[in-house]
Formats: C-alpha cells, structure tokens, sequence
C-alpha cells in the first residue's frame, strides 16, 4: 500500500532512477531478498548522516525515521560506510593516465601519450617506472603493469614499450573496476541532482541536451561529437586541476569533486504512446 504523502511524480521518479539499477542487480543474481538487506543499510546511513547532532542519535529515533526495526539498525549501524569500500587502485589508475595524457614530459608534441620504456634502466626518468613513482612511491610498476595489461589499458611492444590505450579511461575488462567507476560517476550525479531537487541554496551545475525525433544515423553523428567535445572538456579541466591546485594547508585539503560528460540513447517510449 503507497502512502497518500508520498506523490505520484515521486513514485515515477523513484521506479525510473531504480530501473539500471535492478537491471544490474537482475544481471549478477541479485534478488529482492538482498536487495532489501543493502536498502535497509543504505536507509540506516543516511539517516545516521542526515540526523547527525552533537548529541548520539538513538537506534529507537532512526527506526523511527526509516520504518527499519529497531534490531537491524543496531545491527546495521556500525557497518563500514558504502564509500570506505571502493578500492584505492581505481584512484591510483586514473591518476596515471591523467599524468600520461596530460602533461610534460609524458604526453608528445601532439599532445599524445608517449610509449614509454618498460623499465627505468632503459628510460630513466621517461619510463613506465618512473611514470608509476611519480604518483605513487609506495606501488610497484610491474603489478600494475600487470592489471593495465590484462584490462586492456595498456599494451606492451617488440621494444618493450608500454603503450597507453587512451580511450581505455574506464577498462574495457574487468568488472570488479568498471563497477568501482559506477559508484563514482552516478553516485556524485545523483547526489547533486537530489541536493538541487530538494532545494540546495547554490545548485551544483547540472546540464543537459536532449531531443525527440531523431534517426539512428542523427544518433551517431551526434554521439561521435560529444564524446569529441566531452573528452576535450575532461582534458581541459584536468589540466587546469594540475596547474591550479595547490596543497597550501594539509589540514584542510579535505574536499573532492567529481565532472562528467554522458551520452545516452533509446527508442523514444512517448512516440509510441502518441502513433
């Protein structure tokens, strides 16, 4: 039984925003059983989050705000927040490519990210070892050589070079990673487009272009060019990220964004609706 508070548009907006996601969960064998579980931990943490005081929040008051029973909130409650679980190499992996593809010595005269030699003993401060030691002191480059070349994200030559597969910004196999870059990506999206919906004081940017009444072949010419301005978009900002940021006060680097282009198409369900 729906409650008479919560409005229709908020019901249809509900089942559209699930829909991917009970796709996904259909395509790994998910079940409702499950998913229940891992709402019920998600309704118990944003209701710790948002209730925050200085004084402790009491499981009888999230039951409250959630309909979770009192037991499952003790429960649930001191589990390991959802964002501790994405894995740290997804950061480290796209701070190498965002070096490679991006900025001097590491990227050509074109503007393209150089074959590097595997090793420093053959490259020195232009190899794929010095590439890794620049981000990170504490990763080895051949494990993650390793993982680039069994996602895809790399490939090594006759010279024993590492070339960059620069489309390769999500891999192309691997789905522990891919699923790392969907929490990233739709979760921020979603964060800012609840934030603006429920009234936030300075709305994040959200835009988007969207027309009806276009033919496969418009279809493609249309997502060839906005991945062609999207990636130029994401290049720009990432360079000006390196240029401009500076690491002033440790204590207060504190903070993070995420921007991001998207392009999607389907079968326009209201022309059928309207024939």
């Amino acid at each position: 039984m729906t409650d008479p508070s919560i409005s229709d548009a908020l019901t249809r907006t509900l089942r559209t925003v699930l829909r991917p996601v009970v796709r996904l969960m259909l395509s790994r064998g998910v079940t409702l059983p499950l998913a229940v579980e891992l709402m019920k931990r998600v309704f118990v943490q944003v209701a710790l989050e948002e209730s925050a005081t200085d004084k402790p929040v009491t499981d009888s008051r999230v039951s409250l705000l959630t309909g979770v029973h009192r037991k499952d909130v003790k429960r649930l409650r001191n589990l390991p927040n959802a964002h501790a679980d994405l894995p740290r190499t997804v950061s480290l992996g796209a701070q190498l490519v965002s070096l490679w593809t991006r900025r001097a010595p590491w990227v050509d005269e074109h503007g393209e990210p150089r074959p590097l030699p595997r090793l420093a003993s053959a490259g020195g401060d232009l190899s794929f070892d010095a590439l890794v030691a620049a981000v990170s002191k504490d990763i080895r480059a051949r494990p993650v050589l390793d993982e680039w070349l069994r996602l895809g994200v790399a490939r090594l030559t006759d010279q024993d070079e590492v070339v960059l597969n620069a489309a390769a910004f999500v891999p192309q196999e691997g789905f522990e990673e891919k699923l790392s870059y969907l929490a990233l990506h739709v979760g921020d999206h979603a964060m800012a487009a609840v934030e603006n919906t429920l009234g936030r004081s300075d709305p994040w940017f959200e835009r988007s272009v969207h027309y009806r009444g276009l033919s496969g072949a418009d279809i493609e010419v249309l997502r060839a060019r906005a991945s062609e301005l999207g990636m130029k978009a994401l290049q720009t900002l990432n360079g000006e990220v390196k240029d401009e940021v500076s690491v002033a006060d440790a204590d207060a680097v504190n903070r993070r964004f995420t921007f991001g282009v998207y392009f999607y198409a389907d079968d326009d369900e209201r022309s059928e609706e309207t024939s």
